[in-house]
C-alpha cells in the first residue's frame, strides 16, 4: 500500500505550502498531493479551500484575488508562529520542490465549487513544460473536469474524487472514463471497494490518519492511502509490507 502525503507533510507543517512540501519531498514515499484555484489574473496557486479565510490573515475567494494581492498575506502562522510569513505558493514552484524526485504527483482540480474557465488546461501547460507528464495524477471532485482533461491528454492518469457510496463504481469510473478511484475514508469501507477492486479498479483512499484505519485498509488490499502523517504511515506500513 503506498503512500501520498495529503497537502504536503500537513500535520506537522501547514497544508499546501512549501515547507509542507519540502518536508514530503524529503521522505521515501509514493507521493504527494496538492490541490490547485485560478487567481483573478488566472494564475495557478496551490490551495485547499475557495477562500483564504481559514489558513492566511486575509479573506476572501481566491477567484477575486489577484496573486499580489493574495500574496500580500501569511499563511503559515495559523498553524504556528514557526511559520510566519508563509506565502501561498503557485503550481509551478510547488512542482519545482517534485522536479528531481521520483514522488508520483497528486494535483487535485478544485473547480466543484467554481467552474474555474481553462483550469484543465493551465495545468496540462505546466505538467508538459516540467516533462512530468508520466509522474502524474490529476484527480476532482468534478467528473466533468475530469473528463474534459482527459480528452485533452489521454496520457496522463486521471482519478475520479468522490465521498458518496457509489453503486457500481467500477463502471462509472470506466464510464467517465477514468484510470483510478479516490474515496473518501468512511465510504471506502463499503463493499463498493471490494467488489471495484474485484473488477481491477486503482483505488486510492483519504484522508488516512489513524494506524487502524490504515490497518484495516492494507487488508482490503488498496492500493495507495492520502495522509497528513506520512512519516507516522510510512513506518506503519514498513512494518507490514
Amino acid at each position: 500500500m503506498k503512500i501520498y502525503a495529503h497537502r504536503g507533510s500537513s500535520g506537522t507543517h501547514p497544508e499546501n505550502t512549501i515547507p509542507a512540501f519540502n518536508a514530503a519531498a524529503k521522505l521515501p514515499i509514493f507521493g504527494v498531493e496538492l490541490d490547485v484555484h485560478l487567481t483573478k489574473d488566472g494564475e495557478l496557486v496551490v490551495i485547499h479551500d475557495e477562500s483564504i479565510d481559514r489558513t492566511s490573515t486575509g479573506t476572501g475567494n481566491v477567484k477575486d484575488l489577484t496573486l499580489a494581492e493574495l500574496r500580500a498575506h501569511d499563511y503559515g502562522s495559523w498553524f504556528s508562529s514557526e511559520f510566519a510569513n508563509e506565502s501561498i505558493p503557485t503550481l509551478k514552484e510547488v512542482l519545482h520542490v517534485f522536479k528531481d524526485t521520483s514522488h508520483h504527483i497528486n494535483i487535485e482540480l478544485k473547480s466543484d465549487i467554481f467552474p474555474y474557465e481553462g483550469l484543465g488546461n493551465k495545468v496540462l501547460h505546466e505538467i508538459e513544460s516540467l516533462g512530468i507528464a508520466d509522474r502524474v495524477v490529476v484527480s476532482s471532485f468534478d467528473h466533468e473536469a475530469i473528463r474534459e482533461f482527459k480528452k485533452s491528454a489521454p496520457h496522463i492518469e486521471v482519478a475520479l474524487l468522490t465521498m458518496e457510496v457509489l453503486v457500481d463504481a467500477y463502471d462509472y469510473a470506466r464510464f467517465i472514463p477514468s484510470d483510478a478511484l479516490h474515496i473518501f475514508l468512511p465510504a471506502a469501507m463499503r463493499k463498493m471497494t471490494k467488489e471495484a477492486l474485484l473488477k481491477g479498479s486503482i483505488i486510492r483512499v483519504f484522508t488516512v490518519n489513524e494506524i487502524e484505519h490504515a490497518q484495516a485498509l492494507h487488508e482490503i488490499g488498496v492500493h495507495a492511502i492520502f495522509t497528513d502523517y506520512p512519516e507516522k504511515m510510512m513506518n506503519f506500513i514498513g512494518q507490514h509490507n
